[in-house]
């Protein structure tokens, strides 16, 4: 399963976001996955492509030209794709991944979120969307979006839509449980050859 990891590239940030991406790709990892990130080797982009490569995950990396330099591009990536423009780039991560996972993050982590999650409501895709918020960054999102369901500005379904965790361990159950139901079973697919 490829998996799309939303996450910071500032370098500002506190260590303990790096080493949480750090967890992450190595947990990726070890579960069997890939990974499809923003395509940057600084702070937690860099970080979780680091560990995935390092325990064995193929690393898929896409950014936008304007971003190439700012951001420094991960050139140690298996496939670097580099796009026109960011629209570009959150269109070629959608079409790699089989599932989302959110860490914390800044505003365009945001934006990124938002796409997938409306999208989603709006039962455009059924790929899984889980966000790890170990340190409570986005539970102000979660109350801002419980008070606009509350008013009636969002579907009944918004947070059918999208699991919040704590845990390594549990973002990837939540992530692996979620796309199990998209193959078929054993018994499903000795029915299907049955009939």
């Amino acid at each position: 399963m490829f998996i799309c990891v939303f996450l910071a590239s500032s370098q500002r940030i506190d260590k303990k976001y790096q080493e949480l991406a750090e967890e992450v790709g190595t947990e990726l990892a070890r579960r069997g996955h890939d990974l499809v990130s923003g395509g940057a080797r600084v702070s937690c982009m860099g970080a979780i492509a680091r560990a995935a490569r390092a325990g064995g995950a193929r690393t898929v990396g896409v950014i936008p030209q304007s971003l190439v330099d700012i951001e420094l591009a991960d050139e140690g990536a298996d496939e670097l794709v580099i796009t026109g423009d960011m629209r570009e780039r959150k269109g070629v991560m959608d079409a790699r991944s089989d599932a989302f996972l959110v860490l914390p993050g800044g505003i365009g982590t945001l934006e990124e979120l938002f796409e997938i999650w409306t999208s989603r409501t709006l039962g455009l895709h059924d790929k899984p969307l889980v966000v790890l918020d170990p340190w409570g960054i986005y539970r102000p999102l979660r109350d801002l979006v419980e008070g606009m369901q509350e008013a009636g500005f969002t579907r009944p379904n918004v947070f059918d839509a999208i699991s919040w965790t704590a845990t390594v361990d549990e973002a990837f159950r939540l992530l692996e449980k979620s796309t199990r139901h998209l193959e078929p079973s054993a018994e499903e697919l000795g029915e299907a050859t049955a009939g």
